[in-house]
């Protein structure tokens, strides 16, 4: 009697040689790499400005800023779940189209609300 392979081997095997592959990238640019530190070197790069110096209690960022972040995680859960209901949108029939219109309105509301409280006006 022939014994039936674990089906879970491969994802093993890929696992283990994306694993392996990773920690061999970091070992040999750690001992490849430059070794030459400065001062310049050191400090914060902040896109090709000067850094600033931060404020004393760490300074703050604007509310906007997380808005915008929490508008974008947003919509892109929406775009994640609106995929596969479009893949499989005739198996699932009007059941699936109802669910979808309730997403769609709940996620239209957040971004009604938002658009009210002027969220999207970046000064």
């Amino acid at each position: 009697m022939a014994s039936t392979p674990n089906p879970y081997v491969p994802i093993l095997v890929i696992g283990a040689i994306g694993f392996g592959f990773a920690a061999f990238s970091v070992l040999i640019a750690a001992l490849t790499g430059p070794k030459r530190y400065n001062r310049a070197k050191e400090q914060a790069y902040e896109c090709g400005i000067e850094p600033s110096p931060q404020a004393a209690e760490g300074g703050r960022f604007p509310i906007k800023y997380f808005l915008t972040a929490m508008l974008f995680i947003i919509f892109d859960i929406e775009i994640v779940f609106l995929y596969p209901w479009a893949v499989s949108f005739d198996k699932l029939g009007v059941f699936g189209l109802v669910e979808m219109m309730l997403f769609i309105s709940t996620v239209f509301v957040a971004y009604a609300y938002v658009w009210r409280r002027g969220g999207l006006e970046w000064d």
